[in-house]
């Protein structure tokens, strides 16, 4: 289950295995509570329900994260949703406000029209109201019979006149027009204030009521016109816009309406619910409906759906003159967008072709759009997945070992410059690996020169009577190009050598170890004692050195100096060559013998701090041929010091300028006491202290001898 990646991991899915174990505990403790304590299993029930809801929800959020993780693994998964979000949705979203927008504008303007028609209904029944209330005016004011001529010419002309009842009060005495006797008057508006023109409800009916307040002297005239609102009206409305169904609310018609579900409308289980904030007591109003009027139009298409919209009519109650709840009657109308369509541009003629032909073009053209747009998006998701797809696999090759997988590049864009970047990183590191093994190998053969070059080095150093011996060597890098040496002539002298080779590096090294050997050869070896001082010189082309001297004469340092230059000079490039400084000390007549071949002229250092310096000698070895050497000689005094040491010593530098010869000089002075080592250590550590976090610039050699 740990493989396939079933077990649960998260508290959430720990959470919803337990509430499930937990439901399923409970469901079986209620079924066997059930038969004995009902009481007890009901109230189980009830925690086995909200356990079982929240297993549900529970493993709901983790079969979303499950999902996730496995569908949006992928880029190409994850570029389609946030398509998905950034173009489909707002384009859903955006279609669906605009059928949304449309409906409503096309409820509205369809009410627009019922409502329209009402005004104009009301304007025309004040026209006729103002006209015939000034007749009566002129009449009453010339003291004639209070008689509408005008009225009974409508009532003859019009017929919508014989709907029509017209009512006029002087003060509040009601005048003989004629229609008070063909049913019961309308109370008289106190309300009315000069003119009002408003849909009513008297008694247990609506109307169109329009009055007219007029001076005469010093009464009042009061007129007032009503019509029914009644089918007939709402038919002529209905004629020619589709179905119009009127809603009432009972309690506002005098007692439970008489419900007439209009023809072929299905409207037959109309629940509406509208609050009423005005009125606490009523908080919900439920019309329902009166009557029923016209019909829906056939549908000029499959886009010519029913548009059904609900209106609020303004109701004055007369009795009161206050506002009836809004809700109280409710206008439905069920037309189609074609007949809206005909209604709206009725007056634009021939026009409407050149606009329905424009607003296809535009469609045409949006249309012609987005198939482009999804063209090219489906084609720059297959270039951006693509080249992941690539990038992914080529890191898997990485990962596996292989640095000389390449990713094939086929365009110009920024992707393909990642690719082209990908693959110049991944040759870098193939070929860095390879240096880095090459690196290696070269490390281990410096390691084994390292080796090697340590055991150069004097390691057990024989001391004469009166002469004690110290030498230290630190190479700036893993190997030296400083040498330093010790060698027992005999039971009475001690060979001092110090060099430095220029260079640093394998081939200082290499230059040291042939200097080394040569130095031994030459001195213990190859010349335990020189006969005539004939020549110096090399055979040519031979590699062997002869020599003459008198018998019984020993080598001396000038004359090993110049058979080293002249093997030097022979067997290393132009560019090559070491400074040597060599000496013979002999412990019984504390004689110091010696010839500096270009090195720093080593120090003697007396008890008082007077300082001699060793220069006698001649250039660099193995630069120039055939060269001389001098020698020197200085007996040391009991106490007295010698230094010799590499430029690695003196020549480090840092803010304050280099560590110097004089510091150096200081340094074993104060220290002249401590035994040779202490005193290498003092040097080596204030060198180390003068560079600082910088890198040793050279090699480090000191020499060390006090004579006793």
């Amino acid at each position: 289950m740990l493989a396939a990646d079933l077990w649960p991991q998260g508290w959430v899915a720990r959470g919803a295995l337990y509430s499930m174990g937990l439901a399923i505990g409970l469901f079986a403790l209620e079924m066997v509570l059930k038969p004995f304590a009902p009481a007890a299993a009901d109230s189980l029930g009830g925690w086995v329900k909200f356990l079982v809801f929240d297993t549900a929800l529970l493993f709901s959020v983790v079969a979303f994260r499950w999902s996730k993780r496995k569908i949006l693994w992928r880029l190409r998964n994850r570029l389609i949703v946030t398509y998905v979000f950034i173009g489909v949705i707002p384009a859903v979203l955006l279609v669906a406000m605009t059928f949304i927008t449309l409906y409503g504008l096309a409820g509205q303007f369809a009410v627009f029209v019922v409502t329209s028609e009402i005004n104009s209904q009301l304007r025309s029944l004040g026209a006729v109201n103002a006209a015939v209330g000034n007749e009566l005016a002129a009449r009453l004011e010339r003291g004639d019979n209070p008689t509408a001529e005008s009225l009974a010419g409508m009532r003859k002309r019009d017929a919508a006149w014989k709907r029509r009842r017209m009512y006029a009060w002087l003060d509040d005495k009601l005048l003989p027009l004629g229609d008070e006797s063909k049913g019961a008057a309308p109370s008289f508006p106190t309300f009315a204030k000069s003119e009002l023109r408003e849909i009513t409800r008297d008694r247990d009916g609506l109307y169109l009521r329009v009055v007219t307040e007029l001076s005469t002297g010093s009464k009042t005239l009061t007129v007032v016109t009503s019509e029914p609102f009644d089918k007939p009206l709402v038919g002529k409305i209905a004629a020619d816009l589709g179905e119009i169904t009127l809603l009432e609310d009972p309690g506002f018609r005098g007692g439970e309406a008489q419900t007439v579900p209009p023809a072929n409308t299905g409207t037959n289980n109309v629940n509406i619910v509208i609050s009423d904030r005005r009125n606490p007591q009523r908080a919900d109003l439920h019309p329902s409906p009166t009557f029923a009027v016209g019909t829906l139009p056939a549908a000029m298409g499959r886009l010519d759906r029913e548009v059904p919209f609900l209106a609020p009519l303004p109701v004055l109650d007369w009795k009161t003159g206050k506002r009836e709840p809004t809700g109280s009657a409710v206008v439905q109308v069920r037309t189609r967008p074609s007949v809206l369509y005909g209604h709206l541009f009725a007056a634009l003629g021939e026009f409407v072709q050149m606009v329905e032909y424009t607003l296809l073009a535009i469609l045409i053209f949006f249309g012609v759009i987005e198939l482009i747009a999804l063209i090219i998006g489906t084609r720059m998701t297959r270039t951006v997945t693509g080249a992941v797809a690539h990038l992914y696999d080529a890191t898997r090759h990485v990962d596996s070992g292989d640095f000389s997988h390449r990713i094939p590049v086929k365009s110009t864009d920024q992707l393909a410059q990642l690719s082209l970047s990908f693959n110049s990183m991944t040759e870098s590191i193939e070929k860095l690996i390879q240096e880095q093994k090459e690196k290696q190998r070269l490390e281990g053969e410096l390691a084994i020169a390292q080796e090697v070059q340590a055991q150069l080095f004097p390691r057990q150093v024989t001391e004469l009577e009166s002469l004690e011996v110290h030498g230290f060597c630190r190479p700036a890098r893993t190997v030296s190009g400083d040498y330093y040496d010790f060698l027992t002539a005999s039971s009475h002298k001690l060979i001092l050598a110090v060099g430095d080779i220029s260079g640093k590096g394998i081939s200082a090294a290499l230059l040291m170890a042939t200097i080394h050997s040569a130095v031994r050869a030459y001195s213990i070896e190859s010349l335990p004692q020189m006969r005539e001082p004939v020549a110096v010189g090399a055979v040519a082309g031979a590699g062997r050195i002869m020599a003459a001297w008198p018998e019984g004469i020993e080598v001396s340092p000038g004359a090993l100096l110049s058979l080293l230059n002249h093997q030097l000079y022979e067997s290393t490039p132009p560019e090559k060559y070491a400074t040597l400084f060599l000496g013979i000390y002999d412990g019984r007549s504390h004689r110091l013998t010696y010839s500096n071949g270009g090195h720093l002229p080593p120090i003697l250092i007396a008890k008082d701090g007077a300082v001699r310096r060793l220069e006698t000698g001649g250039t660099v070895v193995g630069l120039f041929d055939h060269m001389m050497y001098d020698e020197g000689a200085v007996e040391m005094h009991p106490g007295e010091i010698f230094l010799a040491y590499s430029d690695g010593v003196t020549e480090p530098e840092n803010d304050f300028g280099e560590f110097g010869e004089d510091r150096l000089i200081d340094l074993v002075s104060a220290n002249r006491r401590l035994p040779l080592l202490q005193i290498s250590q003092t040097v080596t550590s204030a060198v180390d202290d003068w560079i600082g976090d910088n890198e040793q610039p050279d090699d480090i050699t000191l020499v060390l001898a006090r004579a006793r």
